[in-house]
């Protein structure tokens, strides 16, 4: 039995928080469930493979374009878990939080300024957690389309997510293509950041430097053998 690590990861600009983008489903958190999985490994291709985040600050109406800042983590290591029809079991991904980086901004002092307080205890603490994981409990290649932004998902995903030494449980829809032994999924998901003790700035008395709390993480990645 192999245990599962799916890694995403997701300031007083980044949690300037994350803008609920119109394509970006919102997902739930519970309690973290047991890992089970098994099967054989597929690696992913690390330069392939990548992870966005999207975010903006301010009360008000969160659209596309008020306030609102895009970056990326690069992926540290990962692999996919495959049974013999090569259906998905599992998998391993590991986001390198330290590598954050934004990009939506021409002032670089500005974006490294932004990077490093995202960094800083009041949000990442990075020095002390590095890495943001999540340990799949479940695949189906069912995806309940009722009210779901992501119209192409073709599989739900639910696994245990662990931001700052923090884990729960979210499921969320992901769109998975298999080519010539070659497996690619995305995902675009939405989740509270509040509840992996990410709350700072997370008061509405700050007003236009209110930070939401919703965080939206964007993932590509290809595995083969």
């Amino acid at each position: 039995m192999k245990k599962i690590i799916l890694a995403f990861a997701a300031a007083s600009t980044f949690f300037a928080a994350c803008n609920s983008s119109s394509d970006a489903d919102k997902v739930s958190a519970t309690d973290a469930q047991e890992v089970t999985t098994s099967g054989d490994t597929l690696n992913a291709n690390i330069a392939e493979s990548n992870v966005e985040w999207l975010a903006s600050k301010g009360l008000g109406k969160l659209e596309i374009g008020k306030t609102q800042h895009h970056g990326t983590f690069k992926l540290q290591a990962g692999y996919l878990l495959v049974d013999s029809s090569n259906a998905i079991t599992g998998g391993n991904f590991i986001i390198d939080i330290k590598s954050l980086k934004s990009d939506d901004m021409t002032d670089t002092g500005y974006a490294h300024k932004l990077e490093g307080h995202l960094l800083s205890p009041d949000f990442f603490n990075a020095d002390t957690f590095a890495t943001a994981t999540l340990e799949i409990t479940a695949v189906s290649n069912t995806v309940d389309t009722v009210g779901l932004l992501m119209k192409d998902a073709t599989h739900t995903i639910t696994g245990n997510l662990t931001l700052k030494n923090v884990t729960k449980s979210i499921s969320f829809p992901a769109k998975v293509s298999q080519t010539n032994g070659v497996i690619t999924a995305d995902a675009n998901f939405t989740f509270d950041r509040t509840q992996w003790n990410l709350s700072y700035g997370n008061d509405k008395s700050f007003k236009d430097k209110f930070i939401h709390p919703d965080v939206t993480l964007k993932i590509h990645t290809v595995c083969s053998k």
